[in-house]
């Protein structure tokens, strides 16, 4: 029997249910808020209750066949994810984008080419490098590397990101916005070639697990 990870709270956990019945496959919580095990009708699977940033890890140890969570937080969570994790089908939910966002002062900042120069004359006037608060070192890492971007360092953050900048803490952010309000009202703007990664809640399914099990899934599913 398979076994299904779920985000265990939310509009995650509710659009996924919602899924999943369009398919003909209920799912539902097999208790209280409290309880992460959960009920399956229509199909032969076993369900579980995580978070959704535990999804990715379950999955590549294969302690869960399959598992929903955001794209971002495979690709940020699994280094050379593609060798633990098979992405079967985006659910069309989810959405968020991870983009890079500046101060609205800098005027004469609006592409990451001005970016890029900006960080070599930060550089050069205070002796230490620009800071970037993020919680996804992995992907802004890969694609300031692919930008040609080097002047720069990584100030980790869990909470506010977007406060960062206005306590002092960093120079610009790399986070995930959905409308860019937040971003607004910290009077961020958003560079607009630097988009990191479009994310979505996607299915995925481990490599460790049987995968003509997950085929024949996948054909119940009809997303083959």
């Amino acid at each position: 029997m398979l076994k299904l990870g779920i985000p265990s709270k939310g509009r995650l956990m509710e659009d996924s249910f919602n899924w999943f019945a369009d398919r003909g496959i209920t799912l539902s919580r097999s208790g209280s808020d409290r309880e992460y095990a959960g009920r399956v009708e229509g199909a032969d699977l076993s369900l579980v209750l995580l978070s959704a940033g535990e999804i990715p890890r379950e999955l590549a140890s294969g302690r869960i066949d399959l598992g929903v969570t955001g794209s971002d937080l495979v690709r940020e969570k699994l280094a050379g994810w593609r060798s633990d994790v098979r992405e079967l089908t985006p659910m069309g939910f989810g959405h968020a984008d991870l983009i890079l966002a500046v101060p609205a002062a800098w005027r004469d900042c609006e592409n990451l080419d001005d970016f890029a120069a900006i960080t070599r004359q930060f550089r050069e006037n205070h002796g230490f490098r620009l800071r970037i608060a993020t919680k996804y070192h992995r992907l802004v890492r890969a694609f300031l590397s692919e930008a040609e971007i080097a002047d720069y360092q990584l100030v980790d953050s869990q909470g506010a990101t977007e406060g960062t900048v206005a306590n002092l803490t960093a120079e610009a952010i790399a986070d995930i916005t959905s409308s860019g309000a937040t971003l607004r009202a910290n009077h961020l703007k958003i560079l607009p070639d630097a988009l990191i990664h479009a994310s979505q809640a996607t299915v995925f399914a481990s490599l460790k697990s049987d995968q003509a099990e997950i085929d024949e899934f996948i054909m119940q599913l009809r997303i083959a």
